[in-house]
């Protein structure tokens, strides 16, 4: 796992920022999952024609396509919203944002990892995710294997 270099803390706090709670982690998960609902539908319908008009039979080339065609789409929703801002839209609504140790978004490959690792923390049942509730920093598991922070953004007001 990745450990905080001495002066993240310091930059990743900085203008007020402060660790996200469990409660708006899960939130802003249930904000985007009913995107990413709407993503697979989309995607869905979208892939209609390529397997005729009927769902692919299990086993088949175009089972495997499809398969491989949806995660792209709920990756390429994650990796593009964390690189390019450090937010999804369920962030945005309860001003969460995804930091390296820069404070910064993260990279191409932080966010791939991430993304990754949050699959295997929903694949532990869930665990990944509730490891934030006994870590220091409200660091989930995906978090801590990417070297990123999920961060509570001051209120503008």
């Amino acid at each position: 796992m990745s450990q905080t270099p001495p002066d993240a803390l310091s930059r990743v706090l900085r203008g007020g920022r402060v660790f996200s709670s469990f409660a708006l982690r899960i939130g802003a998960i249930l904000y985007d999952l009913l995107l990413v609902v709407s993503i697979v539908f989309i995607g869905s319908a979208v892939f209609l024609p390529v397997s005729g008009g009927e769902a692919p039979a299990p086993g088949t080339w175009t089972s495997v396509a499809y398969q491989l065609y949806l995660l792209a789409l709920v990756y390429l929703f994650f990796v593009l919203f964390w690189t390019r801002g450090g937010r999804t839209l369920g962030m945005l609504a309860w001003r969460l944002r995804v930091v390296n140790a820069g404070g910064t978004p993260p990279t191409l490959g932080q966010a791939s990892v991430r993304f990754a690792a949050a699959g295997l923390s929903w694949a532990l049942l869930g665990l990944g995710f509730v490891w934030a509730l006994f870590d220091a920093e409200h660091r989930a598991l995906h978090d801590r294997l990417a070297g990123t922070w999920l961060i509570r953004e001051p209120d503008e007001g």
